[in-house]
């Protein structure tokens, strides 16, 4: 009984491993050129924390740096920010939009989405936007350990016309609770498809 037990633990262990080599890996590469090299519709960029003085957090700036990167190189056309009100009380979406018109974009280039409540409500919105809409792809901006989830909701949501790219950011030790988190909530995704939203993730 002990030597299954640890058996079933090293392949738990060994699992969980590669699950999260998988992650980063397909997180660190950015999909830019999925259509012939046009530009894409949309980036979607994921919310985060709007800080207690109403800024955007530093994650939450990483993420808005990226896109507007693809926007200034003209990989986007325009970029849709997705969150909702946090605890703190803000609306993220209004945040990210204002954080975005001071760095000089064009005001009728963002869409704000302020029913971003988490990452599965985001793909949904995105979805209903383009089916009503001539918007037809989009590039998911958030960090290299979200893509993978980012990815499949999109997916779950009936999207499969999209790139990525991962927000620039130093590694932290947080990061490997991040990578860990994302390993239920991916399953949870997949097992529950449009169920998972109950969920919080």
């Amino acid at each position: 009984m002990n030597e299954l037990f640890k058996q079933v633990c090293l392949l738990l262990i060994s699992f969980l491993l590669l699950q999260s080599v998988w992650f980063i890996y397909d997180g660190l590469t950015d999909e830019l050129n999925y259509s012939s090299n046009k530009p894409a519709d949309l980036a979607l960029v994921l919310g985060n924390k709007i800080e207690l003085n109403g800024q955007v957090s530093l994650r939450l700036k990483e993420r808005l740096d990226t896109a507007l990167t693809l926007y200034k190189q003209n990989l986007v056309k325009k970029i849709l920010v997705s969150g909702a009100i946090g605890k703190e009380g803000f609306d993220e979406a209004l945040v990210m939009k204002n954080y975005l018109l001071q760095k000089g974009v064009e005001p009728s280039d963002v869409i704000e989405d302020n029913k971003g409540y988490n990452t599965w409500a985001s793909a949904q919105n995105l979805s209903d936007l383009m089916k009503q809409s001539s918007y037809e792809s989009v590039i998911i901006v958030s960090h290299y350990y979200h893509i993978a989830r980012c990815k499949l909701a999109l997916q779950k949501n009936g999207l499969s016309k999209f790139g990525t790219a991962h927000a620039k950011s130093p590694f932290v030790l947080r990061d490997l609770y991040s990578v860990g988190r994302e390993i239920p909530a991916y399953y949870k995704y997949w097992l529950l498809g449009s169920n998972a939203e109950k969920f919080g993730y």
